[in-house]
């Protein structure tokens, strides 16, 4: 179970890292992501930036938090209520029909589609399976690095999603 828990800290943590990065890459790249927030019509205009900065605070924080084994519970605690959040409101701008793109890593030029809710389900499936795996237990070390190694490479077809179903979608 040692092996499964690194596997699922390793692929929340690298891919709110890479969301919160996204965002925080630059001046632009963050108005970028407060735009597409405002474009999905599901806070108050006023609201826009500090939400959208309380966001990419709170995806760092999980991050940090799964970075030390101590507080991986409380990382993967916190990934679950945000990502319940984030499939909310995919779902309400899903619902309504509004023509909005995916700021999820940054900038991006993707509408929302059902593949980003079925990413938030499988990143709170991983949180959830690592939260029940989560605990002490003895591993060799090369088991940690091939399961860091899973994770990390899971998570970057996560963060790099929209770019692999357009690599496999037919061309017209």
């Amino acid at each position: 179970m040692v092996y499964a828990a690194v596997v699922c800290r390793v692929f929340v943590g690298v891919v709110f890292a890479a969301s919160a990065f996204g965002k925080l890459r630059g001046r632009r790249a963050f108005g970028e992501f407060a735009a597409g927030l405002g474009a999905m019509e599901v806070v108050p205009g006023a609201w826009v930036r500090p939400v959208a900065a309380a966001v990419v605070g709170t995806e760092a924080a999980v991050a940090v938090l799964l970075a030390a084994p101590a507080t991986t519970a409380a990382g993967l605690g916190l990934a679950v209520l945000l990502l319940a959040v984030f499939t909310g409101a995919i779902a309400l701008v899903l619902r309504r029909g509004t023509r909005a793109s995916c700021p999820c890593f940054g900038a991006a030029a993707t509408p929302f589609g059902v593949r980003h809710l079925a990413r938030n389900g499988v990143l709170v499936a991983v949180a959830v399976t690592g939260l029940a795996t989560n605990g002490p237990g003895s591993a060799a070390a090369g088991g940690v690095l091939l399961a860091v190694l899973t994770g990390a490479v899971a998570a970057s077809l996560v963060v790099r999603l929209d770019d692999v179903v357009d690599l496999f979608a037919p061309q017209s």
